[in-house]
């Protein structure tokens, strides 16, 4: 027996939350990293702002590609678009850092 409209739509919307906090969560990590880096010049060397980078690139790819279910409210639009503009400011103060501690 198949699950109603309504509770699939809820479910989905439900899923697709907590999605959206985990990738909120992860860009609150890597706002953390790149704080601490600017202060350890040594640390963004190499491997690891690398792996910075493809990080950031990974969490913009899944914000700019994210499709918002049909129950969404305006709030998640909010959220997604907040988040949005917080991996593009982290990119760019990721880059600031890099290009500081690269001279």
């Amino acid at each position: 027996m198949s699950m109603p409209k309504n509770e699939l739509l809820e479910e989905m919307t439900s899923s697709w939350r907590t999605f959206v906090d985990s990738m909120e969560e992860s860009l609150v990590k890597l706002e953390s990293d790149i704080e601490e880096a600017r202060g350890l010049a040594r640390v963004c060397k190499g491997e690891w702002c690398e792996t910075t980078e493809y990080v950031i690139d990974d969490l913009a790819n899944s914000l700019y590609t994210i499709s918002e279910p049909r129950g969404s409210s305006a709030e998640d639009s909010r959220k997604i678009k907040e988040l949005k503009k917080r991996v593009h400011d982290l990119y760019a103060n990721y880059r600031t850092v890099y290009k500081n501690i690269s001279k």
